[in-house]
């Protein structure tokens, strides 16, 4: 459905739409056509008018791990593709936050970087008992773009913000449930975010619309005013010899 790659399957439930990150093999960890297509998906689901919600969760045992080390290794050194996933980064972060129907989180197991962010860019957020967040970027010498520091002052204090995004703290389930970086940890999230979905689904659509535009207009806000900075830092951290030491040290392990 949609004009998607093979690591994106979405499917239509009625109304509602179930995304799913579908390079289980790798964890549903990012590549270059996992992030075009994500960039892309937003704008098409908005465009959708049969669409009146959404759930997103990953193929297999987890959310998302984070960037693929061989795409990260390509960025390093591909000016081209730098800039593409520099764009594509800003459309996806953007076309989330306006994205015209609620989003519905199921995050299955670990979501890791950008994973991370599409967790924390969703409306409703349900948690497996042993999931966790986490946002490394800095670990491997990178500038979190689109990732927590953009989203997370606004549900957390900037304190806990700084220590998860410098340190790349790993956050459970159960704690990001406390800290309100999740609504609800549960043993099975895909069955239950589907049925917060389909209640979205069934309740006025006009109010149900607008009012998530009403509270995001702060998220987007928040965003453009640190967006721009965010990306134009990324890119000369993609091109720094830490980044790529780092990418280095992680390829030759695997």
């Amino acid at each position: 459905m949609y004009d998607m790659p093979e690591e994106i399957d979405v499917r239509a439930d009625g109304s509602l739409r179930i995304i799913t990150l579908n390079r289980p093999d790798a964890l549903n960890a990012v590549n270059d056509d996992l992030h075009h297509g994500l960039a892309q998906l937003w704008p098409q689901l908005t465009a959708d008018r049969t669409a009146r919600a959404a759930v997103i969760t990953g193929a297999g045992k987890a959310f998302s791990a984070g960037g693929d080390f061989a795409y990260l290794a390509e960025l390093a050194q591909d000016e081209d593709l730098r800039a593409k996933t520099i764009a594509d980064g800003r459309e996806l972060v953007i076309g989330m936050a306006r994205c015209r129907i609620p989003v519905v989180a199921a995050v299955n197991g670990p979501a890791v970087g950008l994973g991370c962010s599409l967790v924390a860019l969703s409306d409703i957020v349900y948690m497996a008992e042993n999931a966790y967040l986490a946002d490394p970027h800095v670990q491997v010498g990178l500038v979190a773009a689109d990732g927590g520091p953009l989203t997370w002052p606004l549900q957390i204090s900037l304190l806990q913000t700084k220590e998860f995004a410098l340190l790349g703290t790993r956050i459970p389930a159960e704690r990001a449930l406390a800290l309100g970086l999740a609504n609800h940890v549960v043993a099975d999230p895909l069955t239950e975010a589907l049925a917060a979905a389909k209640k979205l689904s069934e309740l006025p659509q006009k109010a149900v619309e607008s009012t998530k535009r009403l509270v995001n207009i702060h998220l987007e806000r928040a965003i453009l005013a640190s967006l721009d900075y965010a990306m134009t830092a990324e890119d000369l951290t993609f091109q720094s010899d830490d980044f790529r030491a780092n990418i280095a040290r992680l390829t030759a392990k695997k």
